[in-house]
């Protein structure tokens, strides 16, 4: 954990092989080089027209080398850690490729259908083409910052193709408008709405490259209107077709997947529901607590709250053995070792995951549940094994009651870690007023803290802060205080049975309450 925003960074090893500590990927000093290399060499060929001499296949092969340089340069400023997995810059050059080649096959389709159209000229068709396909996966796939670098090569690729130096702000127009409206999408028909917004940006550039050019009152002014608004239904469509394409292939989750792992009725919620009614509670309330925290940190909020949701599937493999799933029952660890209670305990994060692979759930849900407790300490079983300890025998050891691990290694992560442990410990509240709330989540998060837990993560001191004041007002939202209504206090004991109406009950009238459990007495 960082100790605060202004700290500064340590070094770390260059990607491709595996830093020991925390087997994250470290990046290849040669990645960047050979991006840029392969790249630079795909795009020139897939630009290349016919006719073209090697002369003009040079010169575009050094012109875009250049530009991707720019994007290296500017990708290695403000987001280092994006340059760390070689598969992010593969899905850089995979979109602006198959952004371009997109490009290439729609001027073949909109050519022939144009010639057998008699209203429209073959000169147009350049507006009717889905470039801004890859501007919108990105900000679907990555973020906002990507599609606009991705926006902006797309356009000036495309000026060195169509040797149409205009085209560009027509491109570029509509490549920012697209990434801008789907970036915040949490549902597969807002693509068809990022298309719509797309079109309707693409009428006025399109409308613009008309009165530039003097073509308004021509076939080619009234046939790039018609292909400006055919633009947006081209890109949506492609975008709807790439993405489950893309994220399946890169192991990537979009908004749009997180949002589908919300519904209830998902087979692994289900189950959860009907095995461990306990569990499913308490991850509900850390999705609410984590969703809070993770925004005010700058996290992914709709990615917190869906782990918090599946961060515990693995206790429905033994329910019984968690308390918030026991009942009156004795406890089930009253008769076992420490050690095997602590086993059983810790396997539900291994259980969580092997159902979360079966079920194919995202990458960063699964690393999730496997991190959600990290390396820390059951204490409860720990301290009894302590006191039931007997002399000369070999000491407790700390190692064999500490969770698998490995520690939370993104903020996402650690939240989901402080949601659980803040969320279990308030049930042991007697009276939880807002003083005691606040010391119980200082005193866990400051535990969970000076523990270690936090230390791969990137979360900083006032992050840590804000998360506290979030939980803290949750939680004394969540037990607020009730006055006690008149009348309504419930006695148990049966001092008197009440006559029941036959509707109540449902039946033929008091007879029906023979051989019965007597009812609880409502005074008043």
């Amino acid at each position: 954990m960082k100790k605060d925003s202004s700290s500064k960074k340590k070094a770390k090893p260059s990607a491709g092989l595996k830093a020991p500590e925390t087997g994250r990927r470290i990046r290849s000093p040669y990645s960047g080089e050979v991006f840029v290399a392969a790249c630079a060499l795909t795009l020139t060929v897939l630009m290349f027209r016919a006719g073209s001499s090697a002369m003009e296949f040079f010169g575009g092969f050094l012109a875009i080398t250049l530009l991707l340089i720019v994007f290296v340069k500017d990708i290695e400023r403000y987001k280092p850690a994006f340059m760390e997995n070689p598969r992010n810059l593969l899905l850089t050059g995979l979109l602006l490729s198959v952004n371009l080649f997109l490009g290439r096959l729609f001027l073949l389709m909109l050519e022939g259908f144009a010639r057998g159209m008699e209203f429209l000229h073959p000169d147009a068709v350049i507006y009717g083409l889905p470039l801004a396909t890859g501007a919108m996966l990105a900000a679907l796939l990555v973020d906002v910052h990507l599609a606009i670098v991705i926006a902006t090569l797309t356009s000036l690729i495309s000026a060195l193709w169509l040797q149409d130096f205009s085209y560009p702000i027509f491109t570029f127009v509509g490549s920012i408008t697209g990434a801008f409206m789907i970036s915040q999408c949490r549902k597969r028909s807002a693509v068809l709405r990022g298309g719509l917004f797309v079109s309707l940006a693409s009428l006025p550039a399109g409308l613009g490259m008309v009165f530039l050019k003097g073509t308004l009152y021509s076939p080619v002014g009234y046939s790039t209107i018609a292909f400006s608004l055919i633009n947006g239904v081209a890109v949506a469509s492609m975008v709807s077709i790439l993405l489950p394409m893309i994220e399946s292939a890169f192991k990537m989750t979009s908004d749009i997947r997180l949002v589908e792992l919300l519904d209830l009725n998902q087979p692994l919620l289900r189950n959860l529901l009907l095995q461990a009614p306990g569990t499913y509670h308490h991850s509900i309330i850390v999705g609410n607590l984590a969703e809070a925290a993770a925004e005010t940190v700058g996290a992914n909020p709709l990615l917190a709250r869906v782990s918090a949701y599946y961060h515990d599937i693995g206790k429905a493999k033994m329910p019984d053995y968690f308390i918030e799933n026991q009942q009156s029952a004795p406890n089930r660890h009253e008769k076992l070792a420490t050690t095997m209670s602590s086993l059983i305990i810790s396997s539900h994060v291994k259980e969580g995951v092997e159902m979360a692979r079966s079920h194919k759930l995202p990458e960063p849900i699964i690393d999730i549940i496997r991190e959600h407790h990290g390396t820390s300490l059951m204490t409860y079983f720990h301290e009894k094994a302590k006191s039931l300890h007997e002399p000369g025998t070999p000491p407790v050891s700390e190692a064999d009651y500490r969770y698998p691990g490995p520690k939370p290694q993104t903020r996402v992560s650690a939240v989901i870690m402080l949601a659980d442990a803040v969320e279990a410990a308030s049930r042991v509240l007697t009276d939880p007023t807002p003083a005691r709330i606040t010391a119980l989540v200082d005193k866990i998060t400051n535990k969970i803290f000076l523990d270690g837990q936090l230390d791969d993560c990137e979360l900083t001191l006032k992050d840590l802060q804000k998360i506290k004041e979030h939980f803290t007002y949750i939680l004394t939202s969540i037990f607020h205080r009730r006055i006690d209504y008149p009348g309504m206090s419930i006695d148990d004991q049966d001092k008197q049975q009440p006559e029941v109406p036959a509707d109540t009950l449902g039946g033929p009238g008091p007879e029906s309450t023979k051989g019965s459990r007597p009812l609880r007495v409502i005074k008043g």
